[in-house]
């Protein structure tokens, strides 16, 4: 069974879609992009800040769920400008220091309300 998961500590969804859906013990997280669940408004600021922004949406996603950032197996990334990447990946590294997920990390050429990242994510809630 699907459960929906929502938390007003995230932006709500801009779309048809839900902030997060969990089957049993995984969970998948739609896309976080930089924007404030107070304000609802896109975050100021390099592809530092929108970065540390969209992972605090979705640390709070996974919160939500009961689950924490060591439960993420997998990510993928989207920025809308590659030559940003190196600038991303400073504050992603920082945010999984004590060991990544998997990840997959691609340009695209836009994103929802002009964001430059996108991060979506698979977790595993199934704590031994």
């Amino acid at each position: 069974m699907k459960q929906t998961i929502h938390t007003a500590l995230a932006p709500s969804a801009i779309g048809p879609y839900v902030q997060a859906a969990r089957v049993k013990d995984w969970l998948y997280i739609s896309g976080c992009i930089p924007i404030t669940a107070d304000t609802n408004n896109m975050v100021d600021g390099a592809i530092e800040e929108q970065t540390r922004q969209a992972l605090k949406n979705l640390e709070a996603i996974l919160a939500a769920a009961g689950g924490c950032k060591k439960d993420i197996v997998k990510t993928t990334c989207f920025l809308t400008d590659i030559e940003r990447f190196n600038s991303f990946n400073r504050i992603y590294s920082d945010y999984f220091e004590n060991g990544y997920p998997a990840r997959s990390c691609v340009e695209v050429s836009r994103l929802p309300k002009d964001a430059l990242v996108e991060i979506e994510a698979v977790a595993y809630l199934g704590r031994a």
